[in-house]
């Protein structure tokens, strides 16, 4: 159980450092797509996406579980003990996903609070404030007896949308 611990935290850690790599960089995952895909298909040079970054959950998982996979391939032909890792396989992936989602957490927390997007909203804030103060400004009615007494007049009924066009005789 003790080495599951630390597999799984070691895991976590690896998807914090993998995710937070492929936000800086992603040229494996672009050579991986030159490998993969035709000329007219790659990736354009602005895209962000790598294995992990900017990915769903199921190509996490599929691209997580390629790498253990592949793994644990080497580990069980390169050396002659023969443990029982599916335990330790699994949390490997679980703790590696829970750290990129982590990571994702983290980066994108700081890449919102940054100063500019703080002035930004600031300033939209502040624009709808005044806003509202400009259009707010209308002169209130005192109510006296006198106009409370006294009958609006009659305003005719507004003609629809519908009405307005027939008029026109652009319907019929």
């Amino acid at each position: 159980m003790t080495l599951e611990i630390i597999v799984f935290i070691s895991a976590i850690l690896f998807g914090i450092v993998w995710y937070w790599r492929e936000s800086k960089n992603n040229k494996l995952y672009r050579v991986a797509n030159k490998i993969t895909h035709a000329k007219d298909l790659q990736m354009k040079s602005d895209n962000k996406k790598g294995f992990l970054h900017q990915q769903p959950f199921l190509m996490r998982l599929v691209w997580v579980t390629l790498l253990f996979a592949f793994g644990a391939a080497i580990v069980t032909f390169v050396t002659p003990i023969n443990v029982f890792f599916i335990q330790y396989f699994a949390s490997a992936i679980v703790g590696t996903l829970i750290g990129s989602y982590i990571a994702s957490a983290v980066i994108f927390t700081r890449d919102s609070t940054s100063k500019e997007n703080i002035e930004k909203v600031f300033d939209k804030g502040k624009e709808f404030v005044e806003d509202l103060v400009e259009g707010e400004e209308q002169p209130v009615e005192e109510v006296t007896e006198k106009t409370a007494t006294q009958p609006e007049p009659e305003v005719p009924p507004k003609k629809s949308a519908r009405d307005r066009l027939k008029d026109r005789g652009m319907i019929k």
